[in-house]
Parts: structure tokens; C-alpha cells; sequence
């Protein structure tokens, strides 16, 4: 079951349901045949459930803290919601968050989807996308699934194209992040933008 189509209510209800165990007659021990390891796997998939469950409700409770005010004044905030949302993705994904005329979220887009290594990203889309949703700023993100968060020549460059594109409909490029692990790293902070 996906948790992101489910109700908050919904949510709730599955994460303090107890969860279905399979009974293992007698715990594994170290030194143990795989055999006696099969009831652990069982049970794995209902861990894995609940903090699926979990990760959902955090990042709706994260996604409404970033709605109630400029994005920007709370990054600790976007950060979290950030690292949450591509926590494990095994492929790179291009984000985009369009905000208002004071850095307030209008809705987070993942615009793209790549590979382990890249993803291509095509400035029309951000631009018709901004317009679309009467954008007057962005932050854009992507993940390095590596976990090695420092930005190529390619990312620099990026930034820069993507800037000015949305110049000519008078949108700004607020910051762009990229996420690899537990590491969120802003051009802006950098001085890059």
C-alpha cells in the first residue's frame, strides 16, 4: 500500500494499529542456518511499513510549516522536508519549489527524474511551469544519490542557465540545493548564485 494516497486520519490509524508480526518459534541466534532467519524477513516488512507510514506523516506535517510563511525564514524546515523526500531515492530527481512574491510555497514539483548519475533538465519546463503558477521566485533542488553533496562545473552551470531563463518572465532564482544524504548544500549560503 502506498501511504502517500491515504487520509492524515488513515495514516494515523496505520501507524498505531499494532502491527501483524509472524511468530517465530524460537529467535535466531548467530551461528544460525538461514532457515531459522526466515520469520525475521517477515517481520522486516512490517518495520518497514510503519516507518513508511511515519516518513509520509512527516513530510505532510514538514510540507505545512513551509506553507504558513516565506520558505526562506525557516530553512531548517526545508532542509528537513528536503532530505526526507529524497532519503533513499536510488536515482537523481530535480525539484522545484515555485514561490510567491514573499518566498511563500505555492506547491513543490519533482519536475524531472534521471538515473543514478544525472538527470537532464530543461529550462522551458521551469519557466512554463512558473508562469503557469504565477511564480515570482524558485528554489530548485536535486539529490546526488552518491551521498557526495559537492556541486559539479555542471550544476554551476546549470544554475546560471536556469537564472537566466526565468529572468526574461521576471522570476528569481532564490537558491539552488542539492541533497545527498544527510547533507543539504546551498549555492546561496555558498556565495554561488
Amino acid at each position: 500500500m502506498n501511504p502517500s494516497v491515504l487520509s492524515r486520519a488513515d495514516l494515523v490509524r496505520e501507524l498505531l494499529a499494532p502491527p501483524v508480526w509472524d511468530f517465530i518459534a524460537t529467535v535466531p541466534h548467530v551461528g544460525d542456518g538461514e532457515s531459522s532467519y526466515r520469520g525475521v524477513s517477515a517481520n522486516d516488512s512490517a518495520v518497514s511499513h510503519k516507518l513508511g507510514v511515519a516518513r509520509e506523516l512527516l513530510l505532510r506535517d514538514l510540507h505545512a510549516q513551509m506553507c504558513t510563511g516565506p520558505v526562506m525564514s525557516t530553512p531548517q524546515v526545508l532542509r528537513d522536508w528536503l532530505r526526507l523526500y529524497c532519503a533513499n531515492l536510488e536515482h537523481e530527481v530535480f525539484l522545484v519549489l515555485y514561490l510567491t512574491a514573499q518566498l511563500q510555497l505555492i506547491e513543490a514539483v519533482e519536475l524531472f527524474r534521471g538515473t543514478l548519475t544525472q538527470t537532464s533538465v530543461y529550462p522551458r519546463e521551469l519557466v512554463k511551469g512558473a508562469i503557469t503558477r504565477n511564480a515570482a521566485a524558485v528554489v530548485v533542488v536535486h539529490n546526488h544519490p552518491s551521498g557526495h553533496a559537492e556541486p559539479s562545473r555542471a550544476d554551476e552551470c546549470l544554475t546560471q542557465t536556469l537564472k537566466q531563463a526565468l529572468s526574461l518572465v521576471d522570476v528569481r532564482v532564490v537558491d539552488h540545493m542539492i541533497v545527498a544524504g544527510g547533507t543539504v548544500l546551498s549555492f546561496a549560503e555558498r556565495g554561488l548564485m
